[in-house]
């Protein structure tokens, strides 16, 4: 059996420059400052073109810095107010951010993992390791340490979060690792409510679970593999794959499978739903040539290649798609298979996967539809948003953002970050990431957080959740 941990990542190399204006707004009963205007250009580094291609690199993020213009980011302290700190969380930590923006530790959340605001403008956060969803309700101050309860507890890992209108009613839908439960929403409190799809399968291999709330009103909901490249076992639903119900719960539908574990779900500005997904671990070289001083490297782990291969992806989920694991791996590589091979992530094209699809007897990875943008191996995608209708600004609004937790298994380690991708309206395609906070890993590999979730807030704020160091993190324009 092919088996392995869950895996986890980094960003890709480009460049950013930006320039912002901040102007002072009512918000509730105060003034804040919001970003009004960021405006974005990117640029190629060394060995990257605007079609996405860059040269192997080792773990370290992308630069963000345009040919001739000052750094765009800068390494700024983390703020860490009383009663804040600790467990990891000490003094003199900075991270990577844009120009003029900063952050501070809001909330001490244990292993906090997935987000989501309420009607009413609190944010709840997922704690699958104590079958716990937490609220956080902001000060008059924002920036002051909110009032914090535990919402729901008892329930099988909680993760995903999401609120809808269904009859004229708000509910709240949370994902359990084998259940699904929807709650009654009435004047920003819990009401009534329980399990409405019981017996999802989660074990072994990927049992965390998120869920989305689509256009049409049905819930989607993704269903992890129950290994790292075994072919699936039969259940139902089936593993790998991501399901859709309608809002009670009944009607269900395979919406696409072969999808490694797709904890990232959203729903584009054009209605289509994409999926973030980190894909398999410990791939064999596919090519009979030498390879990493191997003289026939076919069917070999090699570590040089395991590092960069295969991609993880961000893929649009038409219906009846097939993202190919385990038999078809995305390839990044400009000349497949080549030691010296600079790398791309737009438009992918899947390859054969030595040890579960030799010869493509189980599925022919050339008639798959290719893939829409890949991340750097390992990187490792979770919690995934599009950003139209929230409040950042009109540049930040035209694209997506992703959380990446960092690989378990390369060497060098995908360092953790969070990442931005801008929305191709024409293509209708995300293009190449950024990265707009990072510094959770130091040049030895050594980690102090690990971030899993990024939500825009109805302050302009991002609130970035990190379950290695138990907080929620509130990151200012």
């Amino acid at each position: 059996m092919l088996d392995g941990r869950c895996r986890d990542g980094s960003a890709p190399n480009a460049r950013l420059c930006w320039t912002v204006r901040v102007r002072s707004v009512t918000w509730g009963l105060r003034r804040v400052a919001v970003v009004v205007g960021v405006a974005v250009a990117t640029a190629g580094c060394a060995g990257q073109s605007g079609s996405g291609t860059v040269h192997t690199t080792g773990g370290a993020p992308p630069a963000t810095a345009a040919p001739g213009t000052a750094a765009a980011t800068q390494d700024v302290g983390l703020a860490i107010p009383a009663g804040n700190g600790g467990h990891g969380l000490t003094a003199g930590l900075r991270v990577r951010l844009p120009r003029g923006w900063r952050a501070e530790v809001w909330a001490r959340v244990p292993a906090a993992r997935l987000e989501a605001w309420t009607p009413q403008g609190d944010l709840l956060v997922s704690q699958p390791g104590t079958g716990r969803v937490t609220a956080l309700v902001p000060r008059r101050d924002r920036s002051a340490p909110p009032a914090q309860h535990v919402l729901l507890s008892g329930l099988s890992a909680p993760q995903g979060l999401a609120f809808a209108r269904v009859d004229g009613h708000e509910v709240l839908y949370v994902a359990g690792a084998d259940a699904i439960y929807r709650y009654a929403w009435t004047d920003g409190a819990l009401g009534a409510g329980g399990m409405i799809v019981s017996h999802l399968p989660d074990t072994p291999g990927h049992p965390l679970k998120n869920i989305v709330v689509g256009p049409d009103g049905r819930i989607y909901v993704d269903i992890g593999s129950a290994s790292n490249a075994s072919p699936p076992s039969r259940t139902n639903p089936p593993r790998a794959s991501v399901v859709s119900y309608t809002a009670n719960g009944t009607g269900r539908r395979v919406v696409a499978t072969g999808v490694r574990n797709g904890d990232g779900l959203s729903f584009a500005p054009d209605g289509t739903l994409w999926a973030a997904v980190n894909e398999r671990d410990q791939i064999s070289y596919p090519f009979r040539r030498a390879y990493g001083g191997v003289a026939n490297a076919y069917g070999k782990v090699i570590r040089s290649y395991v590092n960069n291969h295969p991609p993880d992806e961000i893929a649009r989920l038409t219906p009846g798609r097939n993202l190919g694991w385990p038999y078809c791996d995305p390839d990044p590589d400009v000349s497949p298979g080549s030691p010296t091979t600079s790398l791309r992530y737009g438009d992918l094209p899947f390859t054969n996967d030595q040890q579960t699809n030799p010869g493509a007897t189980r599925l022919d990875c050339a008639k798959l539809t290719r893939l829409n943008r890949g991340l750097p191996a390992h990187s490792a995608p979770l919690g995934f948003h599009f950003l139209e209708g929230t409040h950042l600004s009109r540049r930040w609004r035209q694209g997506a953002i992703v959380a990446v937790h960092g690989s378990w298994d390369r060497d060098p380690p995908r360092p953790p970050a969070v990442l931005w991708l801008p929305w191709e309206a024409k293509a209708k395609t995300l293009g190449a990431a950024v990265t707009v906070m990072g510094g959770f890993q130091d040049a030895n590999g050594h980690r102090w957080g690990r971030p899993v979730d990024a939500v825009p807030g109805p302050d302009g704020a991002l609130y970035v959740s990190d379950d290695q160091a138990g907080a929620v993190y509130r990151v200012v324009p």
